[in-house]
């Protein structure tokens, strides 16, 4: 940007004759303006208030209430299945190495309960009021106050680099077709919805687990975070804890095994 002003080039003198004065141009133009402005509202509301009218569901409402629903979709899959296996447990002509195996594939697979040592990692938004906290930062942006996709996949990444037999983000168990993906502040998970904090659960050597949190150049960055502005990192010892087994559907759609 110029530090000078900029002037238009002087004017001639207007020829004589009539003119049209520039106030009843503007004056006609507002005019216009209004009434396109107030038919459009009009076509719009057709007849409905809609500032104050109930019956317009917010988008995050419908959000939460599907997230609610596919919640307790699972949880009647979940019971489903269970009766499913014990009544084909009763006599399904396998033998006992057969179920011996078809238990393992069900363990890896994430399909069943696994219980051990466990880390528990919360990631929390920084306050929305955040400054920056050491000289030589700029002072934050939005986007830099708050949990993204890439920081919860960077943990749940360093957690199986450390040997994790199983994760359970929030309250739900991750398989190898599960996707955690951000959309805003939210966490859409296998169709439910969360807000943060946001904890991430994971069977293992608690010593391997850890080590591999603090050589993980995506956690490193992420920690630079956490010391400037204050975006929150927790990680604790549960000890002994039980992962659910995934309650979902396993079916693939376009994956075919390998022969």
């Amino acid at each position: 940007m110029s530090n000078s002003a900029d002037f238009p080039p002087p004017q001639s003198s207007p020829a004589p004759g009539r003119r049209i004065r520039p106030v009843r141009v503007l004056t006609a133009a507002v005019f216009a303006l209004a009434g396109l402005i107030f038919f459009t509202s009009f076509n719009t509301a057709k007849g409905t208030n809609i500032r104050t009218d109930d019956s317009l569901l917010k988008l995050s409402d419908l959000i939460h209430e599907r997230s609610k629903k596919n919640g307790e979709l699972d949880e009647s899959n979940a019971a489903l299945r269970d009766e499913v296996d014990t009544l084909a447990e009763r006599d399904d002509g396998s033998t006992r190495t057969q179920d011996a195996k078809l238990a393992g594939l069900e363990k890896r697979a994430g399909t069943q309960k696994l219980k051990g040592e466990a880390i528990t990692v919360t990631l929390n938004d920084a306050p929305p009021d955040a400054t920056a906290k050491l000289p030589g930062y700029p002072e934050p942006e939005p986007d830099y106050l708050v949990i993204h996709q890439q920081d919860l996949q960077a943990v749940v990444n360093a957690l199986w680099q450390g040997g994790a037999k199983g994760i359970k983000v929030m309250d739900q168990r991750l398989i190898s077709t599960s996707a955690v993906r951000c959309v805003g502040n939210t966490l859409i998970l296998q169709g439910r919805v969360y807000s943060p904090p946001y904890k991430i659960t994971a069977v293992g050597d608690p010593g391997k687990l850890q080590q591999a949190l603090s050589e993980s150049p995506a956690i490193q960055n992420y920690m630079v975070y956490v010391n400037v502005y204050g975006l929150g990192w927790k990680v604790t010892e549960d000890g002994p804890v039980t992962l659910p087994g995934y309650s979902g559907t396993v079916d693939l759609q376009y994956a075919q095994p390998v022969e």
